[in-house]
């Protein structure tokens, strides 16, 4: 059995919207057509795609979120043929969807967004931050069209890019004598209270720095978000080893904090890109495209490089 375009336009509207309900009236038809598309696909591919829930609610399952992700390529590719020799923001229509372990995204992904996807553009964003794992399953199960990660994580199936390789810096208050120096000894971070970014593979990096030395850390406080440890470095409550760097040297509480790069030769993290190389859509290659030629003009500027 044959799956038309219009049974695809008709799935993807109800997964998205998780209601047949929702979907007829968005697309301005009976809930039965909706609910006779879903038939038809599941019927198709002789998969179940997705639950029924109460009230006509819907949930798509891991193949359901997979299929709709490759019908949207469909779709788009169909969209792209009718438009074509159409103005650049009708071919980058369509929905994004990233996830992203980076904790200082949201200071380059706006502006990176910016750059390739034009005033006016009907591109709808779905941003998730998520952990390193969520992030590739995510991807291999078609929930994200491409994640921003740290590959030192990377799932053996998973191909990416390193889009910048960053070095641990220490952060202090301003105030704090170590603050003055150009740099400073891993052995010198060692002596202070630690706050540690407690995320996965980032934990485990940090205490490794200091294990690989033979030194032993003080933990003052655990913190999961990168905005967090700046805040209680800011407080006085102890000093921090991150990797990628705000564009900003004052806490969320309104106090400066100083960056030092760390003197020791030491291993870096690496942030990088994924997605579906096979054959990715216009706008999901737009984004990749626009990710390498940020980082290959500004990536340094998150990073406090060694001496």
């Amino acid at each position: 059995m044959a799956v038309s375009l219009k049974a695809m336009r008709y799935f993807n509207t109800a997964v998205a919207r998780g209601s047949i309900a929702q979907a007829a009236d968005e697309l301005n038809i009976a809930a039965s057509a909706v609910s006779a598309a879903i038939d038809q696909v599941e019927d198709a591919l002789t998969l179940t795609l997705v639950t029924r829930q109460r009230s006509r609610g819907i949930k798509a399952n891991a193949s359901g979120r997979l299929i709709a992700q490759k019908f949207e390529r469909l779709l788009e590719d169909y969209q792209a043929i009718l438009a074509e020799g159409a103005e650049l923001k009708h071919s980058l229509g369509g929905v994004l969807r990233v996830g992203y372990y980076a904790p200082v995204a949201p200071a380059f992904l706006p502006g990176i967004f910016s750059s390739f996807i034009p005033q006016g553009s009907d591109t709808v964003l779905h941003l998730r931050e998520c952990d390193n794992d969520a992030a590739q399953e995510g991807l291999l199960n078609g929930e994200f069209d491409v994640i921003l990660f740290v590959s030192e994580g990377a799932k053996a199936a998973m191909a990416f890019d390193i889009l910048v390789e960053a070095p641990p810096y220490c952060v202090l208050p301003k105030a704090h004598p170590l603050a003055r120096q150009r740099s400073i000894s891993l052995a010198q971070i060692a002596k202070e209270r630690l706050v540690v970014l407690d995320r996965p593979v980032a934990a485990a990096y940090y205490h490794r720095l200091f294990a690989d030395f033979g030194a032993s850390i003080t933990v003052a406080a655990y913190a999961n978000s990168t905005e967090m440890v700046r805040g209680l470095v800011s407080a006085g409550h102890g000093c921090a080893v991150l990797n990628m760097q705000p564009l900003t040297d004052t806490s969320y509480a309104g106090a400066d904090l100083v960056s030092l790069p760390i003197s020791d030769r030491l291993p870096h993290l690496t942030l990088s890109i994924a997605y579906d190389r096979a054959r990715p859509r216009r706008l999901v290659q737009h984004f990749v495209d626009a990710c390498r030629s940020h980082f290959e003009k500004a990536g340094a500027r998150y990073c406090v490089g060694n001496t």
